[in-house]
């Protein structure tokens, strides 16, 4: 094992046991209680409840957290929910620096908002019923990532403990992220004058590789999503009248896809939506195969069989690990995420349905730029359609992808530090293959920013799915090494400038 790297680091950081010791009190006495709370609240994004306003969940939970914060009592903390008419509302936060004359903002980020419920849950678990078992959390939102702003707020507890050196933070809590935050960017516009000039960005949305050691999110994909619906009828007819005269509108709606899709291998067919994989990316994505090694496919739910005395699994599209991770976060894939038109099994007579829609979800690579891409997908989707069909594609929009900036050396320096003091073993680097549309926003708007962009969502713990689970022990740990990281960077700033 590799000697700790942070006892290279300057002097003024935090005692990490201490800052860990007090981090998770507060995870057992209070955070939990109220992530508990949180799951139990069916704050659905507005994507997924367009009476959001009416129902006031996204209210209630934004409330909640508001309250919450403020009962901390943080020294110097100003906090207020911020409304822009017809939007989704925002947490915002700020505390002035201390102990040092940077001028550079930290800015921490999270969501409120959550995915709708999903099905397959395990019996005595429910996307709204909370269960704290074997220290996960179960519900929907606790990890995807309702933990977020409390986590944020102590670790700038254990900073103010230990009377630590910080720059002046922020915090921005938005409630629209699991709909691509179309919400967002028009408060980032109006507070930016508030947020100042970021240096530091802290956004606890992303994965990890395992839950041995703190992982860095060096990528995400961005997204291009719509409902995509073949129509040959006006109405259902009997099948047996109108099958070989009526073309099947699921018939067509193969035909259409192929034109985006290989069935047999699942590459994405126009050249546009690919992009090269930069070299330090694939470095890493060695390394970090080196780390996880077979995991990276093991740790999702297989479906088996009995076969002959053995389980037989359904298999990945590979097993080398590096190209598995470079297939879930630098190559763009097609997921059918739903479907529309199609009667329930039990009642499925002998009719040929007038109608396939689909709900297409199309994960594109770091690099590429998704407005271009959903303008692509439409013509490519809906221009000479099969047998003159109505096909149409009304895109949900897009969300370009993500490519983290250089990493300098004192950040560097203070994940592995940090990932050292509460693992035991040094900062991974993995690409998710999800989307974060803030991060580009921010990667645009303060291109010099450092992004420490971590989370919780490790093997098995299933966001957007069934069974989603908070890992307890692990968010105690990333909590604290929030809290080092910040504390290190005027550490390093301000002995630069003596």
């Amino acid at each position: 094992m590799n000697a700790p790297l942070h006892r290279e680091m300057p002097r003024g950081l935090l005692d990490s046991q201490r800052a860990l010791g007090e981090v998770s009190a507060r995870w057992d006495d209070d955070i939990v209680k109220q992530l508990t709370d949180y799951i139990s609240i069916p704050a659905k994004s507005p994507g997924f409840d367009a009476d959001w306003a009416q129902h006031g969940h996204l209210e209630r939970v934004l409330a909640n957290a508001a309250g919450w914060v403020e009962a901390q009592k943080v020294p110097g903390l100003r906090l207020e929910i911020v409304r822009l008419e017809g939007r989704t509302p925002v947490l915002f936060f700020e505390v002035p620096a201390v102990g040092t004359t940077m001028t550079e903002t930290v800015l921490m980020y999270g969501h409120l908002d959550k995915q709708p419920e999903f099905t397959g849950w395990r019996n005595d678990l429910g996307p709204w019923t909370p269960k704290y078992e074997n220290g996960l959390l179960y519900g929907r939102g606790g990890a995807d990532d309702g933990y977020a702003v409390y986590a944020s707020v102590a670790a700038l507890q254990a900073l103010k403990s230990q009377g630590a050196a910080h720059p002046r933070i922020v915090g921005l809590i938005e409630t629209c992220e699991e709909s691509g935050s179309y919400d967002l960017l028009p408060y980032v516009d109006a507070l930016r004058a508030r947020l100042g000039e970021v240096g530091l960005v802290i956004c606890l949305d992303s994965g990890a590789g395992n839950y041995d050691q703190l992982w860095l999110t060096t990528s995400l994909r961005g997204m291009a999503s719509g409902t995509l619906k073949v129509e040959i009828l006006t109405e259902g007819v009997h099948s047996g009248d109108a099958s070989g005269l009526v073309p099947s509108s699921f018939r067509i709606m193969r035909q259409v896809l192929d034109r985006l899709e290989d069935s047999k291998t699942g590459r994405l067919l126009p050249e546009s939506f690919h992009c090269e994989v930069p070299a330090e990316r694939l470095v890493q994505a060695r390394a970090t195969a080196d780390i996880l090694g077979d995991e990276i496919h093991k740790r999702f739910p297989w479906a088996h069989y009995d076969c002959g005395g053995s389980t037989a699994f359904a298999l990945p599209t590979t097993t080398d690990p590096v190209e598995a991770l470079l297939n879930r976060t630098w190559k763009p894939t097609l997921s059918v995420t739903g479907a529309e038109g199609f009667p329930a099994l039990k009642d499925a007579g002998n009719v040929l349905r007038p109608y396939t829609a689909f709900k297409l979800s199309l994960r594109l690579p770091p690099l590429v730029d998704a407005g271009q891409a959903v303008q692509e997908l439409k013509t490519l989707l809906e221009d000479n359609a099969p047998y003159q069909a109505k096909v149409t594609f009304d895109s949900g929009g897009g969300a370009t992808g993500w490519n983290a900036p250089q990493t300098a050396p004192w950040f560097e320096k203070a994940l592995d530090a940090a990932s050292q003091a509460h693992f035991g073993a040094r900062c991974g680097y993995i690409g998710q293959g999800g989307t974060i549309p803030l991060m580009s926003m921010l990667s645009a708007g303060f291109p010099k920013a450092q992004m420490m962009v971590c989370g919780v969502l490790g093997p098995k713990s299933n966001a957007h799915g069934p069974n989603e689970f908070l890992h307890v022990p692990y968010a105690k740990k990333l909590t604290a090494a929030v809290a080092e990281v910040i504390a290190a960077w005027p550490a390093v700033q301000d002995a630069a400038a003596e």
